[in-house]
C-alpha cells in the first residue's frame, strides 16, 4: 500500500504535465476554430479530449526514444522532479497567455537533470531536436501556404451556395481538428509520460487475446490528464492562438488546422517513417514537436499568402520571445528541484 501511494505521488507530476499540455498545446487545436466563431468551444473541446487519448495510446510509442536517447531517467523520484518542473515551467507561460512548447520544456528539464547528475547531453539528441524547432514553423508555413491556394482555387471554380459552404466548413473544421487532436497524442503524449518510461509500475495487462502494455496503460493515464488540461483551462490559449496573430476567415481557420496536423503527423508517424527509410528515402525523425510552433506557423502562412499586411509583429515577437525562454526557465527550475528533492527530503533521484 504504502509503495502503491509513494508511486501515485510520483506519478501525479506526469499527470500536471498532461494537464498543461492539455490547457495549452492540445488547446491550439481547436484555436482558431473556435476563434473564429465556428465551433463552440465545448464541442472542440470534447473531440479533442477523445482523439487526444486515442493517439496518446494507440500511436504513442514512436517519440519516445528520442527523449531517451536525451537522457534516460533511472529513479522515479528524479522523473517526478523532471516532470513537474517542465509542467510548472508551461503552466507559468500559460497563465500569461502565451503559447509555448511543452517539447521545449521538457527538453529542459531533461538537460537539467543531466547537468544535476553530472551526464553528458547527448549533443546528437540535442541537435534532432532543435532542428525540428526551427522546422516546424516553416514546415507548417509551407502546409498552410500551399493548402489555402488549393482551397481558393476549389472554391473559386465550384458553385456551392454561401449555406452549404458554412456547413461543409464546419465539418471540414471538426474532421481535420479530430485528427489533429490525435497526431498531438501520439506524438506529444512523450513528453507528458516519457520521463517514466524507464520507471514505470504497470505490468502488461492480457485482455482476452489482446494485450494491453504497461507503457499503453501510462500513456492513458497522460491522455486522460491531456483531455482534463483542454476541458478545464484552454479557452484562453485557444482565443490567443485563433484570434491575435492574423484575424482569420472560416476557410483559413480550417487551412491552419490541417496544416497544424499534417506537421504532427510526419513527426509522429512510424508507418510513414518505415515507409520512406525503407525505400532508402529522408525521413522526418520521429520527434515530439511544439504543436504551439505549428498552429502559429500555419497562421503565419495564411497571413503571407492574403500579402502578410495584417500579421501582428508585437504579438509574435512575444510568443517568440516565450519559446526561447521556456526551455531556459525550464533547466533552473528542475536544477533547483532535484537539489529539494535530494537534499532537503532525502529522496534518490538517482540510480
Amino acid at each position: 500500500m504504502e509503495l502503491f501511494v509513494t508511486t501515485a505521488i510520483f506519478l501525479s507530476a506526469g499527470l500536471f504535465m498532461g494537464w498543461s499540455l492539455g490547457a495549452n498545446d492540445a488547446a491550439n487545436i481547436f484555436g482558431t476554430a473556435v476563434g473564429t466563431r465556428m465551433i463552440k468551444f465545448r464541442t472542440a473541446a470534447i473531440i479533442c479530449s477523445i482523439f487526444v487519448i486515442i493517439g496518446a495510446v494507440v500511436g504513442g510509442t514512436g517519440t519516445s526514444n528520442t527523449l531517451g536517447e536525451l537522457g534516460s531517467i533511472n529513479a522515479i523520484a528524479g522523473a517526478f522532479a523532471v516532470s513537474a518542473s517542465a509542467a510548472f515551467t508551461v503552466m507559468v507561460m500559460t497563465k500569461r497567455g502565451l503559447p509555448v512548447s511543452t517539447s521545449q520544456a521538457i527538453v529542459g528539464a531533461i538537460i537539467g537533470w543531466n547537468i544535476f547528475a553530472s551526464l553528458e547531453t547527448e549533443t546528437t539528441a540535442v541537435f534532432k531536436i532543435v532542428q525540428t524547432w526551427v522546422f516546424t514553423p516553416i514546415l507548417a508555413a509551407i502546409f498552410a501556404f500551399g493548402l489555402y491556394w488549393i482551397v481558393k482555387f476549389l472554391i473559386e471554380h465550384t458553385s456551392v451556395h454561401v449555406v452549404k459552404m458554412d456547413k461543409y466548413t464546419r465539418y471540414g473544421l471538426l474532421i481535420a481538428g479530430a485528427f489533429g487532436a490525435y497526431s498531438l497524442g501520439a506524438n506529444n503524449i512523450a513528453n507528458v509520460m516519457g520521463v517514466f518510461l524507464q520507471v514505470s509500475p504497470f505490468n502488461d495487462l492480457q485482455i482476452g487475446s489482446m494485450t494491453f502494455t504497461g507503457v499503453q496503460q501510462l500513456f492513458l493515464l497522460g491522455g486522460i490528464a491531456i483531455a482534463v488540461g483542454v476541458i478545464t483551462f484552454s479557452k484562453k490559449v485557444m482565443l490567443t492562438v485563433g484570434d491575435s496573430i492574423f484575424k482569420l476567415s472560416p476557410i483559413s481557420a480550417f487551412v491552419v488546422v490541417l496544416a497544424t496536423s499534417l506537421v504532427l503527423f510526419v513527426f509522429s508517424s512510424e508507418g510513414l517513417y518505415n515507409f520512406l527509410t525503407s525505400r532508402n528515402l529522408p525521413a522526418f525523425p520521429l520527434v515530439p514537436v511544439s504543436q504551439s510552433q505549428a498552429v502559429v506557423g500555419a497562421i503565419i502562412g495564411i497571413g503571407i499568402a492574403k500579402g502578410g499586411r495584417n500579421i501582428h509583429l508585437e504579438k509574435l515577437g512575444r510568443i517568440a520571445f516565450g519559446w526561447v525562454l521556456t526551455p531556459l526557465i525550464s533547466i533552473v527550475i528542475t536544477w533547483v528541484a532535484l537539489n529539494v528533492l535530494q537534499n532537503v527530503f532525502l529522496q534518490n533521484v538517482i540510480n
